[in-house]
């Protein structure tokens, strides 16, 4: 089992930034793929950003240019520094880890409870 506990929401001003940590604990981890997805009220879950192991990256369009993840494997920990947000990327935002592919939301085992961005 994996285990992983969103922080860093808040409430910002649009043009503002954030910086989003998931604390990763459980047996195996470090081999998996990390990610970051969001979740706005009444819209589908989506990806937003990925590290996979190799420590490529890859980034949904809305996040290019604005959003970087980075994994700290001494700190266990994966971050989203979120910069220029936007109105449109209020949502929850939640952490995910699997062994084999973080670039689908249906293929994701392990799942964080969400950290809240507000941006007006």
């Amino acid at each position: 089992q994996v285990q992983l506990v969103e922080s860093g929401g808040g409430s910002v001003q649009a043009g503002g930034s954030l910086t989003l940590s998931c604390a990763i604990s459980g047996y195996g981890y470090e081999e998996y793929c990390l990610g970051w997805f969001r979740q706005a009220p009444g819209e589908e879950r989506d990806g937003v950003a990925v590290i996979d192991k190799d420590g490529s990256t890859g980034y949904a369009d809305s996040a290019k240019g604005r959003f970087t993840i980075s994994r700290d494997s001494a700190k266990n920990t994966v971050y989203l520094q979120m910069n220029n947000l936007k109105p449109e990327d209020t949502a929850m935002y939640y952490c995910a880890a699997d062994p084999w592919d973080c670039h689908s939301v249906s293929n994701i085992n392990f799942w964080g409870r969400g950290t809240q961005v507000t941006v007006s």
